[in-house]
């Protein structure tokens, strides 16, 4: 196992998650990739008023989520990479880094939906574990 992926919205879940990826990565002499997938400029607009969101403030927000997602976790003796990559569909692009960078492992945080709940709102946990073609750990 040589490169360890994971997908990160800087919630608790992610944070275990990279917690976790740590842990295998010193283990196996790994290099852990932390991914956060931004979405592409979105427009919004309402009877009232229009609004877009700027690359700027997306790519703001990118690196808030991976600076929180790092906050007090030490990863002093691992390699890491911090990637931001654009999409419209999270499990998608974390599908195509998988391939791209010929991921061994992708680890992620459960938010705990359960296997209906999870399968009715899609979440992008259960679609990367179906359709990955690597190994796919869910960290709860």
């Amino acid at each position: 196992m040589k490169k360890i992926l994971v997908p990160t919205d800087a919630s608790e879940y992610s944070r275990g998650a990279l917690k976790t990826a740590l842990e295998l990565a010193r283990k196996f002499n790994a290099e852990v990739e932390l991914l956060f997938v931004m979405q592409k400029p979105m427009v919004y607009d309402s009877s009232v008023n229009a609004y877009i969101f700027a690359p700027e403030q997306i790519e703001q927000e990118a690196e808030y989520v991976l600076k929180s997602t790092l906050d007090r976790i030490d990863f002093s003796d691992v390699t890491l990479i911090k990637k931001k990559l654009q999409g419209k569909k999270t499990a998608d692009v974390i599908l195509k880094e998988i391939e791209d960078e010929k991921i061994d492992l992708v680890v992620m945080g459960s938010h705990g939906y359960g296997a209906i709940a999870g399968s009715l709102l899609g979440s992008v946990s259960q679609q990367v574990l179906h359709k990955a073609k690597c190994s796919v750990l869910i960290v709860k």
